[in-house]
């Protein structure tokens, strides 16, 4: 019985050794690939096509929202009440409201001169002011450095404080809670928030401000970042790519429809009102700025964001400071979406179609189909269709709609056009480390919570030829520059390719190349600014 079993189900040629073990594994492969491998890679074909058409239609939904709003729409000084702040002789400086200015920092060495200094600059009456230094460093001579020059510009007249604190606890969203809890805030009715790399202009507060006095329904005015390292590398160049984008479209656009967007965490000001109604600070999840917008928006507060409010800030330019980056800006908003997508459902303060925004729009579709997709699709399912011809993906899935995306994520930097394709290239890499970290956030696994702060280098490269000769831990190498996931996809990549050179006919083997070639630069850590340390 047992031999009449194992003849039916295997071949003879399987029966006892072989010599031609690459024969054996092909055969293996034609006998499960008709009943498993076909049917399963169909589906995520079928999977991956629906989820590039939900993105296609958020994105053109947007760009025809975003053009709309660029030729009929009224300036936001025209849709809102504003008038700028003046001084008055009989009041003296009592017509300006009390702004707390906060910056959250962690061994900032590079940049915490910039940020105080371009704070205490702000063109505000300086009695109306209050600067807050929460400086969470764990290192004592930098603790040490940002407390001199607290001191620094006390001296001058400026009002300013240092806080510190016994522990880290809940990281910038603890930091910002425990300063908003000091009693020389209590008449402060205004919060903007800077992080440590942020330079705002002297009349930023001039611009904001009045929103928020004049129109008591807005609990926030987002300014729009501007970066002073754009150029620095082609690393730089790809984010900013990205970030424009989302502020020149999504964020504009949720502004204007919905008069709801996702805080950016810095370069905002708050009404502190409105904080404290929406529960005040919350470090549940790594995006607190998100979660907080969330919980405002859901009791009726709205947001406006200012296209031509811009604060100058610096992008990281080190592969290893990016990556971090993007894992918490991933895995963030995705732990958020499970923690709060019942409690948006079940709201009952804002309407259906807000509900439907959020949830489908901004988080779902922005926060976790658009991660996923690129990477499934494009680094995964195309490749795999190239062995198995049984399965075809349509040409309109596979460059027509991925074509057009891109160039509607494009309007943002027209300038950066002629790297586009490499853009293409870079976001397929990264979309790994991204979805790897949206399941992160979505199962709420390990490293859900993980919280790395953004290295900065303010002005550290332009001593790097004085450090040029210094050299580097050896223990360092494999873990911050050698990326074995990046370089495993690389392999799978070839073989795919050169499978597609030798029994193909699709010609997707010109891109499958190339991506693997940018697998490989990232594998080896050859992308961004490289620091002697």
């Amino acid at each position: 019985m047992t031999e009449v079993s194992t003849n039916a189900l295997f071949p003879e040629t399987f029966q006892g050794t072989a010599a031609d073990i690459a024969g054996q594994i092909g055969l293996m492969w034609e006998l499960i690939k008709a009943p498993l491998i076909v049917p399963l890679l169909r589906a995520a074909v079928y999977i991956c096509l629906a989820m590039e058409l939900m993105l296609f239609i958020e994105r053109l939904y947007m760009g025809i929202v975003i053009v709309l709003v660029k030729l009929f729409m009224k300036k936001p000084d025209k849709r809102y009440k504003w008038e700028p702040m003046r001084d008055d002789l009989e009041i003296g400086n009592e017509g300006f409201p009390m702004v707390l200015v906060q910056i959250p920092m962690f061994n900032e060495k590079e940049v915490y001169k910039i940020s105080i200094g371009a704070a205490c600059n702000l063109s505000w009456p300086s009695d109306r002011l209050v600067i807050q230094v929460l400086d969470d460093s764990t290192d004592p001579l930098i603790k040490d450095l940002v407390e001199k020059e607290c001191l620094r510009w006390a001296n001058k007249g400026i009002n300013i404080r240092y806080q510190i604190r016994e522990n880290r606890g809940g990281y910038k969203a603890g930091a910002l809670k425990e300063g908003l809890k000091r009693d020389y805030v209590k008449d402060c009715e205004y919060v903007v928030i800077f992080d440590a790399d942020f330079r705002p202009e002297p009349d930023f507060l001039r611009r904001a401000i009045p929103f928020l006095v004049h129109n008591s329904e807005i609990a926030l005015v987002q300014g729009r970042w501007r970066f002073v390292n754009a150029n620095e590398c082609l690393l730089t160049r790809m984010q900013e790519m990205s970030l424009d984008y989302h502020f020149t479209v999504e964020q504009e656009v949720g502004s204007s429809t919905h008069a709801f967007f996702g805080f950016n965490g810095t370069g905002g000001v708050w009404r502190i009102a409105a904080i404290n109604e929406a529960g005040g600070w919350k470090d549940r999840t790594t995006v607190e700025d998100m979660d907080l917008a969330v919980r405002a928006s859901l009791k009726g507060w709205k947001f406006l964001y200012l296209g031509d409010l811009q604060v100058k800030s610096e992008l990281p330019s080190t592969f290893k400071a990016f990556r971090f980056q993007q894992h918490r800006w991933s895995c963030g908003p995705a732990n958020l979406f499970r923690k709060m997508v019942m409690e948006i459902v079940r709201n009952k303060r804002v309407n259906i179609w807000k509900k439907f925004y959020v949830i489908y729009s901004f988080f779902f579709v922005r926060k976790i189909i658009a991660h996923m997709v690129t990477f499934f699709f494009f680094c995964v399912v195309l490749p795999l269709s190239l062995l198995v011809p049984e399965v075809e993906i349509p040409t309109w899935g596979a460059i027509y709609i991925p074509c057009i995306i891109t160039t509607l994520n494009s309007v943002g930097t027209p300038r950066s056009i002629h790297l586009l394709f490499y853009w293409i290239l870079f976001e397929n890499v990264m979309a790994f480390q991204r979805t790897k970290a949206t399941f992160i956030g979505l199962l709420e696994a390990k490293r859900a919570n993980e919280w790395v702060v953004t290295e900065k280098l303010g002005d550290a490269l332009k001593n790097k030829e004085k450090t040029k000769q210094t050299k580097k831990p050896r223990g360092s190498l494999f873990g911050d520059r050698i990326l074995p996931q990046e370089l495993g996809f690389a392999v799978f990549l070839f073989f795919c390719g050169c499978y597609d050179v030798l029994y193909g006919k699709s010609q997707y083997f010109l891109y499958i190349f190339l991506q693997v070639i940018t697998f490989t630069i990232a594998g080896f850590g050859y992308i961004g600014t490289i620091v002697p340390s």
